[in-house]
């Protein structure tokens, strides 16, 4: 018998590997932040004992969702300025309460608590783009999160950074302090092609060559914003993009509501990256992104939510069952978008758009330990006949029971075990109370 960290037993475990790897009363051992074995529990019961054993009958073990586009910290704005137009949402509301109240604090309160509701349901990763990102990864390092961390850059002066360059030197100082961490990473994120000058995007790709890290931008979540920027630049803003160098297999894009069939196709040559936010475009009447020909056309296509200040959560399990449903409508045809397809995209897609695939996203041996183990004993998830349509279709981010994030268990029975929750709570209404006092009416 060999002990391990940590074993898990008795659970059907729904791998989300290329392989479709489903087993029944299944076993994975975990050893440090590695998954060591899989197999039916009465093979590992003879070859592993666990210094941690976590039973989980009657329960689903399947990999962390990934969160592929938020800004956490935005928890802070949550229901503040809904039911606004994009344009009028950015510069009426969020631009002028970011200048006067997003600090340090904000940012790693705010952080903390999205952590809080993205590990109660599910999420193991995500990629983040906001300002003060430093204290964003204090947060995520406490909470015990993964992710993927992007100071914004833009050319109006923000709380920190009054140039693009001041950003890229923050940013280059994130870069060399989180280089080794095993959590933290970094992608560079300028933040749109009409909030960012052609030379700082330059600027920004150059960072991002010289470590060759990924890097995203919001790219035409409107119809009018792609007007706007073909008056712009004379061209489609792919085309221009292309110019500029942009296009390679660590480009993510996130939005892309108004693509149209050569955006899709320029972007499948070159091997970019999308994230669709189903919740968030809808909630701001972008429209409907066209995911289904994306993936026809070969795109790779993660999930995310944006952030609470437009969708108003952080709940993957509803986003799934939204995006499924959302293109279902879109081309009145109840086929598309199959469960399978949209939980693909909230785990190993997911994971490939962030660079992150030989780390997360599938549950194989040698691949981090980033797993959810969800409690199948609730009247909405009874009876049970396919799994991939219980968890899009029934499932709710209440239901995930246990966490572990690079072999450490960071929930368990519902109980967060690296973030205090109620000060959490506490410390941002504190915050909202300061934001509140100087609202309109």
């Amino acid at each position: 018998m060999k002990d391990v960290d940590i074993l898990i037993t008795g659970g059907t475990i729904l791998a989300m590997d290329e392989r479709g790897t489903r087993i029944e009363a299944g076993a994975m051992a975990i050893q440090g932040d590695t998954i060591v074995a899989m197999g039916p529990t009465g093979e590992l019961d003879k070859q592993f004992t666990g210094r941690t054993v976590l039973h989980a009958a009657n329960s689903l073990i399947m990999p962390g969702l990934i969160n592929g586009h938020t800004h956490a910290a935005m928890t802070c704005f949550r229901g503040m300025a809904d039911d606004l137009e994009l344009m009028t949402w950015l510069n009426d509301y969020i631009f002028p309460v970011e200048a006067k109240y997003l600090n340090p604090e904000l940012a790693y309160w705010g952080s903390l608590l999205a952590c809080t509701e993205m590990l109660k349901s599910g999420t193991t990763t995500f990629c983040d783009m906001y300002l003060f990102e430093e204290e964003t990864a204090q947060a995520a390092r406490q909470a015990g999160m993964r992710c993927l961390l992007g100071e914004g850059i833009l050319d109006f002066p923000t709380n920190n950074a009054k140039t693009p360059a001041e950003a890229l030197a923050i940013i280059r100082r994130q870069i060399e302090k989180w280089d080794a961490d095993p959590l933290i990473n970094v992608i560079i994120a300028p933040h749109s092609l009409y909030t960012v000058s052609p030379a700082a995007l330059r600027d920004a790709k150059m960072l991002a060559d010289e470590y060759q890290l990924p890097y995203g931008l919001h790219l035409l979540e409107t119809g009018s914003e792609r007007a706007q920027l073909f008056q712009r630049f004379g061209r489609q803003a792919t085309e221009f993009l292309k110019d500029l160098g942009y296009l390679t297999e660590r480009f993510l894009a996130f939005h892309c509501v108004a693509f149209d069939h050569e955006d899709i196709k320029l972007f499948a040559d070159q091997g970019c990256q999308v994230v669709h936010t189903p919740e968030s475009n809808m909630k701001l009447g972008a429209g409907i992104a066209p995911v289904c020909a994306m993936q026809e056309a070969g795109l790779t296509v993660g999930l995310g939510t944006d952030g609470c200040a437009s969708n108003n959560n952080l709940d993957l399990f509803q986003e799934m069952d939204t995006a499924a449903k959302l293109q279902k409508v879109k081309a009145f045809d109840p086929t598309v978008m199959d469960a399978k397809t949209v939980l693909t995209m909230a785990t190993r897609e997911g994971a490939k758009a962030l660079g992150l695939a030989k780390t997360t996203g599938s549950l194989e041996i040698g691949k981090k330990a980033d797993i959810i183990i969800l409690d199948l004993n609730k009247p909405h998830l009874t009876p049970l006949y396919n799994e991939y349509s219980q968890l899009v279709y029934s499932a709710g981010g209440a239901d995930v029971d246990t966490v572990i994030i690079n072999g450490k268990v960071v929930m368990r029975n519902r109980r967060l075990l690296t973030i205090d929750e109620a000060e959490v709570i506490a410390k941002v209404r504190e915050i909202a109370v300061r934001i509140k006092s100087s609202l309109p009416a």
